[in-house]
């Protein structure tokens, strides 16, 4: 197998995240992660949750989730609401503008294939593992930082942690 082919396999995997996300984007004006916030706290009991279990849930930095819950908050999707006996701690909850739009929108990219990678068999799922660790490690990525979301605004928070640490230092 010639090396070009694995090259474009994995630009059509980046391209097709890239192309869920402006779509998502476009026709339900919210981020991928915002969605998947959103169905945090639609799995969470009472629909409510910390920020600190979204933030673990989804696996990302506390700025992010700070960031997505903002602009959630804004929209009308969540709402956030002190905890009942600890005033110190505010629970994120779901309201039904929220709950409404996770009925509209499909299932993303990265839900379809969790769904497909639990039936590959144990031995296969290793193959695919080590296979992708290899190309991690030939790519020498093996350091960045990353969450299991498919998504491209990780592309953009870094662009403005790396624009910002760079007018930082001039």
């Amino acid at each position: 197998m010639d090396y070009k082919n694995i090259i474009v396999k994995i630009r059509r995997i980046v391209r097709s995240i890239n192309l869920e996300s402006k779509k998502i984007q476009k026709d339900y004006g919210v981020s991928i992660p915002q969605i998947l916030c959103l169905e945090c706290l639609k799995n969470s009991p009472n629909y409510q949750a910390t920020q600190k279990s979204i933030r673990d849930q989804l696996n990302l930095n506390s700025s992010t989730v700070t960031g997505i819950i903002g602009r959630l908050e804004k929209k009308g999707m969540l709402a956030r609401l002190p905890k009942a006996g600890d005033r110190r701690t505010t629970l994120i909850a779901l309201t039904s503008l929220g709950d409404n739009l996770l009925q509209e929108t499909p299932d993303l990219l990265q839900q379809r294939l969790a769904l497909k990678l639990k039936k590959v068999p144990g031995e296969e799922l290793e193959l695919i593992s080590k296979s992708l660790d290899v190309l991690v490690t030939m790519l020498e990525i093996e350091d960045l930082e990353a969450s299991p979301l498919l998504t491209a605004e990780d592309v953009i928070q870094e662009e403005l942690k790396l624009g910002n640490t760079n007018e930082a230092s001039q």
